[in-house]
C-alpha cells in the first residue's frame, strides 16, 4: 500500500542494525513509500512480472539463493540483470547470506541500494510490515490528553481549560501512564487499530495552569511515561450542563470516528466534587469488560426482570 508519507533508508538501517553491502547514494536521501514489500522469486525464475513493484523493498531469503545457487552461472548472471534492471529501490538478504558479486556490479550500474541481516526471513518480512505500516500510516493530530489506564489507551477530549492535564496528572500519581499531552499525534496502524503518541518536541512534558510546564518523566519517574499506546476509548471531557441527558445506564454504544476507525465514547460531565481520576479508571476497566461481552447495566436490568422492555428504557432514557 503505497502512502503519502515516506521513511528514510538510513533510519530503517538503523532501526534494524542492516549491514550496508552497497548504497548508490546517502542513505537518508533514499525514501521507502509502501509498506508491502516483495520477494522476488517469479522475476529471477524467468517469469515477467508486469506487476513487479520496484517502490517494494525486495526480501531474497534461501529460497531465491538457493534457486540461483542451483542453476549455472550464465543464467545466473542474465536472472540477476533481469532482476536488477527494474531498479528496485533496495534488496535486504536475510540470514546472513552471502551477496552475489554479480549483484553487486548490476547494483553499482542501475544504482540499487543492497543490504544485509542476521534475520530469518519470514521473521524479518513480518517485522519490517510492521514497521512500515506505523512509520507510513496515515495520521493526524488531535488537541487532547493520551493516558494508559489499567492497560487501556484513552483519548482524554475536551475544551481547554476543562481539566483533561490536571486530570491525567492524578491518573499518574495513581500508578498510571502518560503518552501525550496537549498534541496527540494518531496513526492508522490497520483498518481496526489507531496508535497514538506524543511529538518528539513535547514528549514527556505537561502543561498545568497556575504551575506551568513540567516534565513527567522527571517529576514522577521513567514508569510513569510511555512512548506510544493503542487507542482503546476516547472520554469527552465537558462542563456539567444541567438540562442535557447524560447516559446513566450505559447500554447504548457511542463512538467516536477517526480517521475512518470507531471508538468507543464516553461523555463524563465535570462539575465541582467529580473525582475525574477515579471516574476514568472505572471507564477503563468497564470498557475492557465489554470487549470480553460483559455489561454490567444489562446484568442488572435481566436480575430485574427488566430486560425484555429494554428498549422501552432506551426510548425513555
Amino acid at each position: 500500500m503505497h502512502s503519502n508519507y515516506s521513511v528514510t533508508l538510513d533510519k530503517i538501517i538503523k532501526d534494524f542494525s542492516l549491514k550496508v553491502a552497497y548504497l548508490p547514494d546517502d542513505a537518508a536521501n533514499i525514501a521507502i513509500r509502501t509498506s508491502d514489500i516483495n520477494r522476488p522469486g517469479l522475476l529471477l525464475s524467468a517469469y515477467y512480472d508486469e506487476y513487479f513493484d520496484p517502490e517494494r523493498i525486495q526480501v531474497l531469503g534461501l529460497a531465491e539463493t538457493g534457486y540461483l545457487n542451483h542453476i549455472d552461472a550464465e543464467h545466473r548472471h542474465e536472472s540477476i540483470k533481469r532482476f536488477m534492471e527494474k531498479k528496485p529501490v533496495v534488496v535486504i538478504f536475510t540470514r546472513s547470506i552471502e551477496i552475489f558479486p554479480d549483484l553487486i556490479d548490476f547494483a553499482k550500474e542501475y544504482g540499487v541500494a543492497v543490504l544485509g541481516t542476521d534475520q530469518k526471513t519470514s521473521e524479518f518480512s513480518s517485522d519490517m510490515i510492521s514497521y512500515l505500516n506505523a512509520e507510513l500510516a496515515p495520521r493526524v493530530t488531535r488537541h487532547g490528553v493520551l493516558v494508559e489506564v489499567y492497560g487501556e489507551g484513552l483519548l482524554l477530549l475536551g475544551d481547554s481549560g476543562v481539566g483533561k492535564s490536571e486530570t491525567a496528572i492524578e491518573l499518574i500519581k495513581r500508578g498510571h501512564r502518560l503518552i501525550a499531552d496537549d498534541a496527540v499525534e494518531i496513526r492508522k496502524v490497520s483498518s481496526t487499530t489507531l496508535v497514538g503518541s506524543a511529538p518528539e518536541n513535547i514528549r514527556h512534558f505537561i502543561e498545568v495552569r497556575g504551575v506551568g510546564i513540567i516534565n513527567a518523566r522527571r517529576l514522577f519517574g521513567m514508569g510513569s511515561v510511555k512512548s506510544t499506546e493503542t487507542i482503546d476509548m476516547v472520554i469527552e471531557l465537558e462542563q456539567w450542563d444541567g438540562v442535557k441527558n447524560y447516559d446513566r445506564l450505559g447500554l447504548d454504544s457511542k463512538y467516536y470516528e477517526i480517521l475512518g476507525v470507531n471508538v468507543p465514547l464516553s461523555v463524563i460531565p465535570v462539575t465541582t466534587g467529580r473525582n475525574l481520576a477515579i471516574i476514568i479508571e472505572v471507564a477503563a476497566m468497564n470498557n475492557r469488560q465489554k470487549k470480553f461481552g460483559y455489561n454490567g447495566a444489562m446484568e442488572l436490568l435481566e436480575k430485574l426482570g427488566m430486560a425484555d422492555s429494554l428498549p422501552d428504557l432506551k426510548k425513555k432514557d
